[in-house]
């Protein structure tokens, strides 16, 4: 490998509070432009921010999810700059005395955990949103929705230690876990509760100095970031290869090209004038604060994924399928409970019935199959009352009907036939009708007896038992 890539992300979360972070507006996503602003969010003259304390101890739940000092001194300072969506035009941020510092995240690739540090993680408030013209049937105009303005956000800023496109996917799928598992933020990046930027350079293999990075702003979706980021270093080792030099600039990803294109050149570093707000006095947190904001932490993914492979004895890969979130985790605990049984649950979970959450794009919180009315079904199979196949059909009406599996199964009349002799009778059947398949079978060629199995189990409509099944065609077929 001739050049090393280096990542470092700038994430933008939306903290889950009902009001803005100054003042009574509602945060909701959807409401009608600019219906939810008020004179002190838009900063009309002579207005004075109050701080909203839910947003302080859950931004404070953030830091200590992910292993940062909160700082005992914390202070909200003013970021200059001119931009239509901002109507004060400057932002409430922090800069000097952020609410965090020196954190890290543990992440995944390949079976090897890596760290990833945090340099920081501050408060801030949110911009509006210009909307252009040509989305609305007005070309040529733009129109400012300052609902956005004031929302609260906090920012995660990593350290360079992300080497790769998959590395930055997985530190932001490991980060929307931990910030869901809190119950922080909803992290729904459809509606922009999740934002990243990249900054991304590449330098050759044993420099120690960075390249020259440039900025990936107002990435989305996993998808795009890691799609977005991929083009860039292929882009940026494209022209170090051709000895060209890399221009530092902010560019924006192009979904449907695939591509990167320039937003706008960057010097070395914005000149905000950063100035301490004088409308917000400096936060001081105590320690016993802190503690007290530690207690409602709860299991974090990391631990619970160690938790399951310990007190389940389940592979690593159902793990981190079962913990990606905390519903999804909670509703294996709840059926394992019934139905002491792990591995059991989670290849149904893993399998048929996240299948069918994903057909209609639901979620395990809205499943409406219970975990008892699931393990019902599973101590139906285990008692021998219907078949594995069987049970498919049968999961699947009751994720439609919300019908109990019991009821599905004898409304249908798919119990399982354990009459010996009426198994019998249907192998037998099934020995004359393939007398080739089983000449082979005696020969030696022992995967036919999968088909014969098959043959069996169709003429049965699955009613059968396999095993019973695959041990009388041995007996008779001899």
């Amino acid at each position: 490998m001739k050049y090393e890539t280096v990542i470092g992300l700038e994430v933008h979360v939306q903290i889950k509070t009902k009001t803005k972070i100054f003042c009574s507006c509602p945060a909701e996503f959807g409401a009608r432009p600019n219906e939810n602003t008020c004179p002190i969010c838009l900063g009309m003259p002579g207005v004075l921010p109050v701080l909203n304390k839910r947003f302080l101890e859950l931004s404070m739940k953030a830091c200590l999810a992910t292993h940062c000092t909160v700082e005992p001194m914390n202070r909200f300072a003013r970021k200059n700059y001119f931009y239509p969506d901002l109507p004060k035009g400057y932002q409430i941020s922090q800069f000097e005395f952020p609410l965090g510092t020196n954190g890290y995240i543990n992440i995944n690739i390949n079976g090897a955990k890596k760290r990833i540090r945090l340099t920081r993680i501050h408060m801030e408030e949110d911009a509006g949103k210009l909307i252009h013209g040509e989305n609305l049937g007005s070309p040529g105009k733009s129109y400012v929705d300052f609902n956005r303005t004031g929302v609260p956000l906090c920012e995660v800023v990593s350290e360079p230690d992300l080497r790769s496109a998959e590395e930055a996917r997985a530190y932001l799928v490991e980060l929307k876990s931990i910030l869901e598992y809190t119950e922080v933020s909803d992290c729904n990046m459809e509606e922009g509760s999740l934002r990243c930027d990249a900054n991304v350079s590449v330098r050759p293999v044993g420099q120690k100095e960075f390249g020259t990075r440039t900025e990936l702003k107002n990435l989305n979706s996993f998808k795009f970031i890691q799609k977005a980021i991929e083009y860039e270093v292929a882009r940026q080792t494209a022209l170090l290869d051709g000895g060209d030099a890399i221009k530092q600039e902010t560019r924006l990803y192009d979904a449907d090209r695939g591509e990167t294109f320039s937003m706008r050149s960057k010097e070395e570093a914005h000149d905000y004038r950063y100035f301490p707000d004088p409308d917000l006095v400096p936060i001081k947190i105590d320690k016993a604060w802190v503690e007290k904001i530690r207690k409602t932490v709860p299991e974090l993914p990391e631990q619970k994924r160690e938790r399951f492979i310990k007190n389940y004895g389940i592979p690593e890969y159902d793990t981190g399928i079962l913990t990606s979130s905390k519903s999804l985790a909670d509703y294996f605990e709840q059926c394992v409970a019934l139905f002491p049984h792990p591995k059991t649950i989670s290849n149904w979970m893993m399998g048929d019935l996240l299948r069918e959450l994903k057909k209609d794009g639901g979620d395990i919180a809205d499943c409406p199959v219970s975990p008892s009315a699931l393990v019902d079904m599973l101590k139906l199979i285990e008692s021998g009352t219907i078949s594995g196949s069987i049970a498919k059909g049968v999961l699947e009406e009751m994720y439609r009907t919300q019908k109990s599996a019991s009821s599905i199964v004898e409304e249908k009349g798919l119990k399982q036939i354990t009459d010996s002799s009426a198994i019998e009778k249907i192998v037998d059947e099934v020995i004359q009708a393939n007398p080739r398949q089983v000449e082979e079978f005696k020969g030696g060629k022992e995967k036919v007896l999968g088909f014969l199995v098959g043959q069996v189990m169709k003429a049965s409509k699955g009613k059968t038992n396999p095993g019973m099944v695959n041990k009388l065609l041995k007996e008779k077929i001899g």
